[in-house]
C-alpha cells in the first residue's frame, strides 16, 4: 500500500515502522500532534490500513507502505515510498519488533533467528537506507525503541534481549559514524507498558511487576511517544548516542 504526494510544505517527515497498533501506532499519533508528516509502515496490511484511515479522518498528515524490514529490498521501498509523499526523511524510528520467548535449552534455532532478523536486522536495513537522504539534507535523527530487557537480560527471553542489546550497540556506533554530518541516533529503553499483553496477565503476575516499577505504575504508549518527540526535536540537538529508559525507575545504572 504506497500513498501519492500528499503535500509539498516544509513539515518535518518522519517514518515509524511496526506502527500499525500499539506503541508504533501512538508514536505515529504523537508526532502527527507535534507538526510531523508521517509515513507508517508494517507487514499488517489490514492493520495498517485501519490506522492510516483512523489517523487521516483526525486530519493527520500520514502516509502508509507495507513492508517487511528485515528485507533490503522492502527498505529501500519504504524510503523512496516516504520521499515521494513528503520529499524528506527527517526521523527515523525503528520500532518495529517481535518476540518468540523460551527458556535456552528449549529455544530452537528459528526463534533465535526471526528475533534478530526482526528487531536488530531490520534497524540496520532501515538506517543504512534513510542515511543517505539524511546526509543530502545534512541533517536528521534516528530514536531506536530498544528495551530495558536490553539492559538487564530476562529469564526465557535471550533472543529478544540480545536483539534490544543489540540495537543499543548499534546506536551508539551509528552516532559515532554520523555525528559530524549533522545526524543523530539515539534508543529508549521501555519498561513494562500497559498493552495488549499485560491487560490479560494475573493479577499476582503484575503485582510482581509492580514490585520492581519504584512508581509503582505501569507506563503507557504516550509515555514512550514522547520521549521520541524530544530525542527527535531540537531541544535534544546535542544528545546522541544515549539510551533514554522509560521505565518508571526500573532500571538506574
Amino acid at each position: 500500500m504506497n500513498s501519492p504526494v500528499i503535500n509539498t510544505s516544509e513539515m518535518p517527515a518522519a517514518v515509524v515502522t511496526g506502527s500499525a497498533r500499539g506503541i508504533g501506532l501512538e508514536i505515529v499519533r504523537t508526532l502527527c500532534e507535534s507538526g510531523y508528516r508521517v509515513m507508517l509502515s508494517d507487514i499488517n496490511e489490514a492493520g495498517l490500513a485501519t490506522a492510516t484511515k483512523e489517523l487521516t479522518d483526525a486530519g493527520m498528515t500520514v502516509a502508509s507502505c507495507v513492508a517487511d524490514v528485515s528485507k533490503a529490498e522492502d527498505a529501500d521501498k519504504l524510503t523512496n515510498a516516504t520521499l515521494e509523499a513528503f520529499g524528506r526523511i527527517d526521523l527515523l524510528v525503528n520500532n518495529a519488533g517481535i518476540t518468540r520467548d523460551g527458556l535456552i535449552m528449549r529455544m530452537d534455532e528459528a526463534s533465535w533467528d526471526l528475533v534478530l532478523k526482526i528487531n536488530l536486522k531490520g534497524a540496520f536495513l532501515m538506517s543504512k537506507a534513510v542515511v543517505r537522504p539524511m546526509l543530502k539534507q545534512k541533517m536528521g535523527a534516528i530514536v531506536n525503541i530498544s528495551s530495558v530487557i536490553g539492559l538487564m537480560g530476562n529469564a526465557g527471553q535471550a533472543n529478544y534481549a540480545a536483539s534490544k542489546a543489540g540495537l543499543i550497540g548499534f546506536t551508539k556506533s551509528f552516532a559515532k559514524e554520523f555525528g559530524r554530518k549533522g545526524i543523530r541516533a539515539n534508543a529508549i529503553a521501555p519498561g513494562f507498558i500497559s498493552s495488549d499483553m499485560t491487560a490479560v496477565l494475573p493479577e499476582k503476575v503484575k503485582e510482581q511487576m509492580l514490585a520492581q516499577i519504584p512508581m509503582n505504575t505501569f507506563g503507557n504508549p504516550r509515555d514512550v511517544a514522547n520521549a521520541v518527540v524530544f530525542l527527535a526535536s531540537d531541544k535534544a540537538s546535542y544528545i546522541t548516542g544515549q539510551v533514554l529508559t522509560v521505565d518508571g525507575g526500573m532500571v538506574m545504572s
